[in-house]
């Protein structure tokens, strides 16, 4: 019997021990704060709740995983973890504060992001 040497194709969304939040990073590891409250906006507030507790559930372990290591030396993975805990912090006023994706009584109010963190 010949085997087949196969490859591992499967590329790793996230470190690991962290799997079950892979269904995630499509929508919400966004490299920059404008595309996550963007995505906020466009999410009900049943989705943000689920992703919120879904990824607050694994802050603190996300990050122990993540401290230590070189912000600028993140490995892709780290990166999108990374990017998922700073969705969090942005859905966690949608959820626990504002019970809804808006900011209340804002109107057609906007302000834009200048500055953004180093990942």
């Amino acid at each position: 019997m010949t085997r087949t040497p196969t490859t591992d194709t499967t590329v790793r969304l996230l470190p690991d021990g962290f799997a079950d939040l892979e269904p995630y990073v499509a929508e919400w590891a966004r490299p920059t704060r404008q595309e996550r409250y963007a995505t906020r906006l466009s999410r009900t507030l049943p989705e943000l709740t689920e992703f919120y507790d879904a990824v607050a559930s694994r802050a603190e372990e996300a990050i122990t995983h993540l401290n230590g290591q070189d912000v600028n030396e993140l490995s892709e993975p780290a990166k999108r973890l990374l990017q998922l805990l700073y969705s969090m912090i942005l859905v966690s006023y949608a959820v626990n504060v504002f019970e809804q994706p808006r900011i209340p009584d804002s109107g057609a109010a906007f302000f834009d992001t200048t500055a953004e963190p180093a990942v």
